[in-house]
């Protein structure tokens, strides 16, 4: 078997459920590709996983007086539901808290790498909550950042992808009872980059990093590479395998960094010749720097590519009514997937507009689903609701033919990793469908010759060949509706983007049209 391409998507904190920005960001573009190549012939693993011992999850079991860990499994239910409604088919969805052999890795290598030196002990400043009497890190503190100045949670900023070593945090506030937190010495376990700079350097020159993801690195080297603590004291998630340390936890950002390998399989075999990881930018850090210092302190290499979205802004009053659930309950997996990479805010931050989301139903109903209803009513007035024997054909079609061709091409090449963008793919999808009813119409007027000869079904046969190209074009956008149309059809969904996919049903076909819209609902 070929190497697969390993293509990984942020792992969520289980501290609540998905809501539209999520989609909108990595994980609907990550299926996107993966879908494409699969298609493609070329072998996939599509992973990620739920970071369940992230402080959001403890943050959150600490203010509904429930116990962290069924915080963590509730939401991770409903947020592994949301991923299959949504379409997007994950090859190993890591499961920190039930996987076998999963804690006993992550120590391993934790252990491993502080056997090496590679992680040492330092005596930093740490925020403490004495209210709580508790220390404070991730989630449960937040303060200025000491690097932007945006106001966020101990660890990294999701403003300026930056960490921080949580006494650094400007005016530190304990997120559980809301009073000022005082910075103390606390003894913990860190891993210090800066020994990594040159092979660090040297891999981010030879990866393909977006403009935003190469000034994070460039500065982070420029400035000096920090020391990043990989260790907290605390109760909640895995206990750092270190005797000093015994009533620490490993960080969960040390935690997501060896997750995505674990999820790969690299426990069990060789790494991918590539990678490609999907995340917002506020969590570059976590794939872009500390995951491949901890595959260089274990002397591998893996060339990384980024997909980096920006944030996707769903207004002031947070996230209600823009619940996952809720939007794919109302519009459908098709819709909101076509709408979400029609939105995706891969070079700027974009918003939710639920009118958009209106829109790109009404475009789904009107011309998609508007065109397959006229050609499946079509096929059963002229031929009794079966394909008819004559080649495809009418007026125009050699150029369309030409004219979709082309378009595939571009298809192709907005699905492809060299080039991705969904957008674009929607665009030309899009394209290729109005540019089909336009010779729909065009030639419906062939049925109004006094002697037809047969020739009123070829521009049948025709658009039943588009049709069928749909089943594998559109597949990767909206899987659902082209699954649908493929049944209709009664051919093999899934194929690859191409020009060969264009190919009516074979003659004789019985077609077998639902009786809803076939894209969305």
């Amino acid at each position: 078997m070929p190497t697969p391409y390993w293509i990984t998507a942020t792992p969520p904190a289980p501290h609540g459920e998905l809501h539209i920005g999520h989609l909108a960001g990595p994980y609907v573009a990550a299926d996107v590709l993966a879908r494409f190549l699969r298609a493609d012939g070329r072998p996939v693993r599509f992973a990620t996983g739920t970071a369940d011992h992230a402080a959001s999850v403890e943050a959150r079991a600490l203010r509904t007086g429930r116990k962290p860990a069924e915080v963590a499994e509730g939401y991770r239910a409903a947020i592994t539901a949301d991923w299959r409604r949504s379409g997007i088919t994950f090859d190993r969805i890591v499961h920190p808290r039930g996987d076998q052999g999963y804690t006993r890795w992550i120590q391993e290598l934790f252990a491993r790498l502080h056997a090496d030196g590679v992680i040492a002990p330092r005596a930093r400043l740490l925020p403490y909550c004495a209210s709580c009497d508790r220390w404070l890190h991730g989630a449960h503190v937040t303060g200025g950042c000491p690097h932007c100045g945006r106001t966020g949670a101990g660890g990294t900023c999701r403003a300026c992808a930056r960490p921080n070593d949580g006494g650094d945090l400007l005016d530190p506030t304990c997120t559980r009872c809301d009073t000022p937190a005082r910075p103390r010495r606390c003894r913990r376990l860190y891993l210090p980059l800066e020994p990594f700079r040159d092979p660090l350097a040297d891999h981010w020159a030879a990866s393909a990093l977006p403009p935003r993801l190469a000034a994070l690195c460039e500065g982070l080297i420029e400035d000096g590479l920090p020391d990043v603590a990989v260790g907290h004291p605390g109760e909640w998630g895995i206990p750092v395998p270190v005797e000093e340390f015994a009533d620490h936890r490993i960080d969960a950002c040390f935690e997501t960094a060896a997750m995505q390998l674990f999820g790969h399989g690299a426990h069990e075999e060789e790494l991918p010749e590539r990678s490609v990881h999907f995340c917002g930018y506020g969590h570059a850090f976590c794939h872009a720097v500390l995951l491949p210092v901890l595959l260089l302190a274990q002397g591998l290499k893996l060339p990384q590519d980024f997909c980096v979205n920006e944030d996707f802004r769903i207004g002031d009053g947070g996230p209600e009514g823009v619940w996952a659930l809720d939007l794919l309950t109302e519009f459908g997996s098709d819709t909101l997937r076509r709408h979400v990479l029609q939105a995706r805010p891969a070079g700027r931050s974009t918003g939710f507009d639920r009118e958009r989301l209106a829109r790109a139903r009404r475009v789904l109903d009107t011309t998609w689903n508007g065109w397959l209803a006229r050609v499946f009513a079509a096929v059963r007035e002229e031929s009794a609701g079966v394909v008819p024997g004559v080649l495809p054909g009418g007026t125009g079609w050699d150029r369309h033919v030409r004219r979709v061709g082309r378009g595939v091409e571009e298809l192709r090449e907005a699905y492809d990793l060299e080039s991705f963008d969904p957008r674009r793919a929607v665009a030309m999808l899009d394209e290729i469908v109005r540019a089909t009813d336009d010779f729909g119409h065009l030639n419906t007027h062939e049925r109004r010759r006094p002697h037809r000869d047969g020739r009123h079904l070829a521009p049948l046969v025709a658009q039943l060949s588009v049709a069928a190209g749909l089943t594998a074009w559109a597949r990767p956008v909206m899987p659902e509706g082209a699954d649908r149309l493929a049944a209709a059809l009664r051919i093999a969904p899934g194929g690859p983007v191409t020009a060969q996919a264009l190919a009516a049903p074979a003659a004789g076909t019985r077609l077998d049209p639902p009786s809803g819209p076939v894209f969305g609902f």
